[in-house]
C-alpha cells in the first residue's frame, strides 16, 4: 500500500435542479441532512475513516461551498477547490485537476450511505484495478402491470407491479490516476462512458458490493426519505 495519505475527489458541481425549491438559493452539497449540510457528513464520515486530502469540485453557487468548508481545517481535512468553468460532468471535471495521487476516491456529493470508504478503497488498490465502482442492491418496484409476450402478440403471462432487484452505481468510484489519460482534456464526459473506456481498452474495472444502507439525495422524494432515515438511524452513519 502507498504511504500517501488518502484523497477522495468530491463531485459538488451540479445545480439539483430535481431538489427545487431547496437548490435556488443552495448548492446541492448545502442540503441539509438533520443539522448539516449533507456534504459535511461526507466530509466527517471520509475523515473518521483515514482520508485527508479532499479536493471538491464546484460550478453552481461555488462561493458558497467554499465559505462554509474553507479549507477543511475544521475536520481535520486539507480541501482545495477546482471550478468547472461550464459543466463537464462526472468524469470530465477530473481534467481539471492536478496533483491527483495514484489511486484515489471520487464520489458525487449527494450521497448518504453507510458504504465503508476506506475498504472500498483497500479493495480496489490491492487488487491493482483501474477503476472499482460502489454498487448496492436495489429494488425497483414497477407500479404497472408488466406484460410478457411470445410469438408476437400471444400473451405469455401477466406481472402485477412486479419487484425487480438489481445492482445500481452509488456515485463512488475509486479510479488509478492513469485512467484519466482517457478522459478528454475540459470536455463533459460522464462516469459511466469513462468506465465503458477503460473496458473497451481492457483494463481491469471491478465492482465493490456494498451492504447496509444508501440514498441519492437527488430528488425532493428521495431527500424526504433519507431525511426521515437519517433522523431515526443516525448512529448507523459513524459520525
Amino acid at each position: 500500500m502507498s504511504s500517501e495519505p488518502l484523497q477522495a475527489v468530491i463531485l459538488a458541481g451540479g445545480k439539483g435542479t430535481r431538489l427545487r425549491p431547496y437548490t435556488t438559493v443552495l448548492p446541492k452539497p448545502l442540503v441539509p441532512i438533520g443539522d448539516v449540510p449533507i456534504l459535511e457528513v461526507i466530509l466527517k464520515q471520509l475523515a473518521r475513516r483515514g482520508f485527508r486530502e479532499i479536493v471538491i469540485s464546484t460550478g453552481h453557487l461555488s462561493e458558497l461551498i467554499e465559505a462554509y468548508f474553507g479549507n477543511g481545517q475544521k475536520w481535520g481535512l486539507s480541501i482545495r477547490y477546482v471550478t468547472e468553468p461550464r459543466p463537464l460532468s462526472t468524469a470530465g471535471a477530473l481534467s481539471l485537476i492536478t496533483g491527483l495521487h495514484d489511486n484515489f476516491l471520487v464520489m458525487n456529493g449527494d450521497i448518504l450511505t453507510t458504504l465503508p470508504y476506506r475498504a472500498l478503497y483497500n479493495f480496489h488498490v490491492a487488487r491493482k484495478a483501474a477503476a472499482t465502482i460502489g454498487i448496492f442492491a436495489q429494488a425497483i418496484e414497477i407500479n404497472y402491470g408488466v406484460v410478457r409476450t411470445r410469438n408476437g402478440d400471444h400473451l405469455d403471462r401477466f406481472e402485477e407491479k412486479p419487484r425487480l432487484n438489481h445492482f445500481v452505481s452509488m456515485g463512488v468510484n475509486v479510479l488509478n490516476r492513469s485512467a484519466i489519460r482517457h478522459i478528454p482534456k475540459e470536455k463533459p464526459m460522464a462516469m459511466p462512458d469513462l468506465l465503458k473506456k477503460l473496458q473497451q481498452k481492457k483494463e481491469r474495472v471491478l465492482c465493490y458490493k456494498a451492504a447496509g444502507t444508501w440514498f441519492d439525495i437527488g430528488s425532493i422524494e428521495h431527500y424526504q426519505i433519507a431525511q426521515d432515515y437519517f433522523e431515526k438511524h443516525h448512529a448507523q452513519f459513524g459520525l
